[in-house]
């Protein structure tokens, strides 16, 4: 099967989990490398924390995408120095599009651990603990569910919105805590199967991000921004780029608006790809691939045996 056929694809928050990669880091030198150098780059020892640390530290917004950007980007290393090739596409989710970015070549590894720890300080600051809530809706199309957060938006004088179309029938909204509340009840008047609060500790990916976008785009200010060696599918707009400047406003833009993976995949399907490597911790991405488009073909690398058998399967 030729590399074009391939595309990587990067996981965002909510992957993270205490004692994660421990086969990868055992078998791999360049899981051992990049989470040393993460290390060195933060001033604290990460592989520790994510195998002895506890889960709750470990969830902390400013923690987990740092965490969850050196998994990634440890895994895409040790996948090429197994002789893994070439992805024609990349896309990250949410968080994930920094992973994506940096294994495409557009943006310093060392400068993308700083950056999304930042970006995640910025993003739990904007809205104080208990103020900003989630919550993952299921069995509802996506017109009905905007439709119900504008309504309950406009009854409340409150934020609340769609922020993740992740697959076909599940989507995620996000708000002020009683907005979300009060849209919950609406959606399962609406026929919502299950309207689920999440435990998240800041409204991701609506209009009261945006002070954090603000904050996001002083800290790129002065970080190099290249032109991808592989096109990444951006959340906003479900498209590739190629322009550095385009590029840094688009992870601004990302953070106050929804993140549109489902169109994201679509866009892969639609250029020929037929199998999408999930690289990164865990599974979650390609258990909502495989709703958006049955024909796609989904594989993992967080286990060494995994990535053998993804090698075997794509080479």
């Amino acid at each position: 099967m030729s590399a074009s056929k391939i595309a990587l694809v990067f996981p965002g928050q909510g992957s993270q989990k205490v004692g994660m990669l421990a086969q990868a880091h055992e078998h791999f030198q360049s899981v051992r490398d990049t989470f040393a150098e993460a290390s060195q780059t933060l001033g604290y020892d990460m592989w520790d924390l994510v195998q002895n640390g506890d889960q709750a530290a470990l969830n902390l917004t400013e923690t987990t995408q740092p965490v969850l950007l050196t998994s990634s980007v440890a895994l895409w290393r040790a996948w090429l120095e197994q002789g893994g090739p070439s992805p024609a596409l990349m896309a990250g989710h949410s968080l994930g599009e920094f992973s994506a970015l940096v294994c495409a070549g557009a943006l310093a590894f060392s400068d993308a651990v700083q950056l999304v720890r930042q970006r995640g300080a910025f993003m739990q600051s904007a809205v104080p603990v208990g103020e900003g809530a989630m919550a993952a809706i299921i069995g509802l199309d996506d017109d009905a569910i905007n439709k119900v957060c504008a309504d309950t938006a406009a009854a409340t004088g409150q934020v609340v919105a769609a922020v993740n179309f992740n697959s076909p029938g599940q989507v995620v909204i996000a708000g002020h805590s009683s907005a979300v509340e009060a849209a919950i009840d609406a959606l399962k008047e609406a026929g919502a199967k299950r309207a689920m609060p999440l435990p998240v500790s800041a409204p991701f990916h609506t209009e009261l991000m945006r002070p954090a976008g603000e904050r996001l785009a002083e800290a790129m200010a002065d970080i190099r921004f290249a032109v991808p060696e592989v096109p990444v599918v951006h959340n906003v707009n479900a498209a590739t780029e190629s322009d550095p400047d385009r590029i840094r406003a688009l992870l601004v833009e990302q953070i106050y608006s929804p993140v549109q993976w489902t169109r994201c995949v679509a866009a892969i399907a639609a250029a020929g790809v037929v199998d999408i490597v999930e690289c990164g911790p865990g599974k979650v991405l390609s258990g909502l691939n495989r709703r958006i488009d049955k024909t796609l073909r989904s594989h993992s690398l967080e286990q060494p045996d995994e990535l053998a058998s993804t090698l075997q399967a794509l080479t």
